[in-house]
């Protein structure tokens, strides 16, 4: 099988003592790519190490974006940063971006305003995005529609999806691609497991989202792309079809999505 890890974070500090085991695992397991999120707008900004990594290795790709936990220090600085990154040939994604009212870590009308900023700039550029949503549903898709009916809609990813199938179908009407992650194996989760069931099929994305929300049975570890298995193999089981047969369709829809024109080209 081949598996496209759609979002992780193997930049992070929990990966600097053993990133080049956690990538041979990762390889082993069959997850031959995986896009790695890079955010000018963190404490420590990241960008320069997620692309010396990325570089490195032929089989990652990269995305740059501010996260809305993070848009009070979004300015020009960090929007000069995401546009020159955003020209790297292996640079696939603007985000993670979008609304995060679960935390509010930024004020709400300042994580509008750098969401539609980077939404302007993703559409101006013919880049797609990523995007980050939680406990924001209302304004998010508000925010899309009126994008959508205006004809500056960039197309993009859903990622981490936890939200309902009335809201699903919102972001695919606006040509969102929807990703879930390992929330998808929690036993809490059945709202998140009909949407599984209902997605198209060339429509649906996986990921790890790493080190955060490892799998049922590993929940409570550190996240890893190996773990993805267990996202894939639950999303299988759920949509009735066998592990193989759902990968193929996961990465043909992955490759799409990222503009990675196959399992090897960067």
């Amino acid at each position: 099988m081949r598996i496209f890890d759609t979002h992780c974070h193997i930049a992070d500090p929990a990966f600097d003592a053993d990133r080049g085991e956690v990538l041979a695992r990762m390889r082993a397991a069959g997850v031959c790519r995986a896009n790695v999120v890079a955010d000018p707008c963190e404490e420590e900004p990241n960008q320069e190490k997620v692309f010396a990594i990325v570089e490195e290795h032929d089989f990652l790709v990269a995305s740059i974006g501010a996260h809305p936990h993070n848009a009070r220090r979004y300015d020009a600085a960090a929007e000069a940063v995401i546009l020159q990154y955003l020209k790297h040939p292996k640079c696939r994604l603007l985000g993670e971006i979008g609304l995060d009212y679960h935390y509010d870590l930024s004020p709400r009308e300042v994580q509008r305003e750098v969401f539609d900023r980077q939404l302007e700039l993703a559409w101006e550029r013919k880049v797609p995005v990523q995007l980050h949503i939680r406990e924001a549903h209302g304004d998010s898709m508000d925010m899309l529609r009126a994008r959508a009916a205006a004809g500056r809609m960039p197309a993009g990813i859903m990622h981490c999806y936890t939200g309902s199938w009335e809201a699903a179908k919102v972001y695919l009407d606006v040509g969102l691609y929807i990703s879930l992650s390992g929330a998808l194996t929690f036993k809490n989760a059945p709202k998140l497991q009909e949407v599984a069931r209902m997605l198209p099929e060339d429509r649906v994305l996986i990921e790890t989202d790493c080190p955060y929300m490892a799998p049922v049975p590993l929940r409570g570890r550190r996240n890893e792309p190996a773990f993805i298995s267990n996202t894939l193999a639950c999303l299988a089981a759920l949509r009735g079809v066998g592990p193989e047969k759902m990968a193929e369709a996961l990465y043909a829809n992955s490759l799409r999505a990222l503009g990675v024109q196959d399992d090897m080209e960067n």
